[in-house]
C-alpha cells in the first residue's frame, strides 16, 4: 500500500479505481463539464500579467473531458475568466477549442463557450455593455461554438434594475441566431454580481429572470445557476418554462440535482470526469444505487475545493489535473496556484485519492511529497 506522511499524520493511499469509459456521451442528461486553462509553467503569469497558456496541454485536457462523453464548457469561470484570462487568451481559447472539438464531431455540441462583457472594463452605459456582449457572441459564433451568455461585472454595476437586465438581454436574446445558455453565477462565485438579474433578494430575482425567459424561450437553449441552494433550484427548474433546461452549477448539491432532472454544467466535473461519466452512465441504466455509490464520495471532495472563498476552487481543480498528470506544472494564469493554502491542498489530496480520481497514486504522491518539501514539510 502507498503512503505518504500528511499535515495531521500518516495517510495509506486506497487501491487505484480504473473507471471505464462510456461508449458515449450520457443518454438522460446534457453534461458539460467546466474546463480550466494550463498555464505555460514557463510564461509570465505573475497576477496582472497577460495570460500565458500552455495551448498543447489546455487542448488534451479536453480531448481527456471529450473521451469520457462530456461536453466541454469552456473560456467561463473556471477558466479564471475575469480572475487573470484576459480577452486575447479567452477568444483565442475559444477558436482553438471549438476547432479542437471538430475532430470528435459536431463543436456546437461538443463545446460552449462564455460571451461576456469583460474586455470592456470601463462600459458606462447599456448600449455600451450590449456591445460588448455582442463582439463576444460572434467570436464565438464564428469559432462554431456553442454559446453561454455569461453574466456581466459590467451591467451589475451600472444596472438600476431589472428593466435594465431586460433591455440587454432582451437585445441578445432577439439577434440569438439559435439558442443559448444563460447563466446566472452567484456572489459566492464573484462578489462582483451581488444583486444580478435587479435585486439581492433571490426570490424578486427569480421572478425577474423567469419574466426574461418566458418572453424569449425559443432564444434560450437552458439556464445554468449557480447559487448553491438546491431548493432554489428545483422551484426554478419546475417553473422554466417548456423545453427550456436547467443546467446545475451547484458544486455541493450536484448528485441528487442531477438525479432529480437537472441536466448539469459544473466546475467540479473538471476534476472528477471519470467518476462523473461512470456514474451517469448508471443512471442511464436506471442503477441509482451504483449512480450514488460512484457520486457520494466526491461530494466531500467537492466541497472541499469549493468551500469558502468559493471563486477560489479553480486552484483545487488545476491541483488534481497536475496530480494526475494531465499537466506538468502546479502553475495557473494569474499566480492563483498560491490562492489555497497547503493544509487545504493536502485535504483535497486526501478526498480524491477517497473517491478513487487519484489514477496513478504513485505519481501523484510524489508530486504531493515535492509540494509539501517546498513548503517546508
Amino acid at each position: 500500500m502507498t503512503r505518504i506522511a500528511l499535515p495531521g499524520g500518516e495517510y495509506t493511499l486506497r487501491e487505484p479505481v480504473t473507471w471505464e469509459r462510456p461508449a458515449g456521451p450520457p443518454r438522460s442528461r446534457i453534461v458539460y463539464a467546466a474546463a480550466h486553462v494550463v498555464a505555460d509553467p514557463l510564461g509570465d503569469n505573475t497576477p496582472g500579467s497577460p495570460a500565458a497558456v500552455d495551448w498543447d496541454a489546455t487542448l488534451r485536457f479536453r480531448r481527456h473531458l471529450w473521451s469520457h462523453g462530456l461536453r466541454v464548457a469552456d473560456a467561463m469561470d473556471t477558466a479564471q475568466r475575469n480572475m487573470g484570462l484576459d480577452w486575447a487568451a479567452t477568444s483565442e481559447l475559444i477558436r482553438r477549442s471549438a476547432a479542437e472539438a471538430a475532430g470528435f464531431g459536431d463543436p456546437a455540441a461538443l463545446v460552449a463557450c462564455g460571451a461576456g462583457t469583460d474586455h470592456a472594463p470601463d462600459a458606462a452605459a447599456l448600449d455600451e455593455v450590449v456591445a460588448a456582449y455582442t463582439e463576444q457572441i460572434e467570436t464565438v459564433r464564428r469559432a462554431g461554438a456553442g454559446a453561454v451568455i455569461m453574466a456581466s461585472r459590467q451591467l451589475a454595476r451600472i444596472a438600476r434594475g431589472p428593466e435594465d437586465y431586460h433591455e440587454v438581454y432582451g437585445k441578445l436574446l432577439s439577434a440569438a441566431d439559435r439558442p443559448v445558455i444563460l447563466h446566472w453565477l452567484g456572489e459566492m462565485f464573484d462578489p462582483q454580481l451581488a444583486g444580478y438579474w435587479g435585486s439581492r433578494d433571490v426570490a424578486e430575482a427569480t421572478e425577474s429572470f423567469l419574466a426574461l425567459i418566458r418572453e424569449h424561450a425559443p432564444a434560450v437553449d437552458g439556464v445554468k445557476v449557480s447559487l448553491l441552494d438546491a431548493e432554489h433550484e428545483i422551484g426554478l427548474r419546475a417553473a422554466l418554462p417548456e423545453g427550456v433546461r436547467l443546467y446545475t452549477g451547484d458544486d455541493f448539491n450536484y448528485p441528487s440535482l442531477i438525479a432529480s432532472g437537472s441536466h448539469a454544467l459544473l466546475g467540479i466535473f473538471d476534476a472528477i470526469a471519470p467518476a462523473a461519466a461512470a456514474a451517469l452512465a448508471a443512471l442511464d441504466a436506471g442503477d441509482t444505487v451504483r449512480y450514488d455509490e460512484i457520486m457520494a464520495p466526491t461530494v466531500p471532495l467537492s466541497r472541499k475545493i469549493f468551500e469558502t472563498p468559493t471563486y477560489n476552487y479553480k486552484t483545487g481543480v488545476v491541483f488534481l489535473a497536475w496530480l494526475n498528470g494531465h499537466q506538468d506544472a502546479f502553475a495557473m494564469v494569474n499566480g492563483a496556484q498560491s490562492a489555497r493554502s497547503i493544509l487545504h491542498l493536502s485535504e483535497v489530496f486526501r478526498l480524491a485519492d477517497q473517491a478513487g480520481l487519484l489514477a496513478d497514486p504513485e505519481l501523484a504522491v510524489h508530486r504531493m511529497r515535492s509540494l509539501l518539501a517546498v513548503n517546508g514539510l
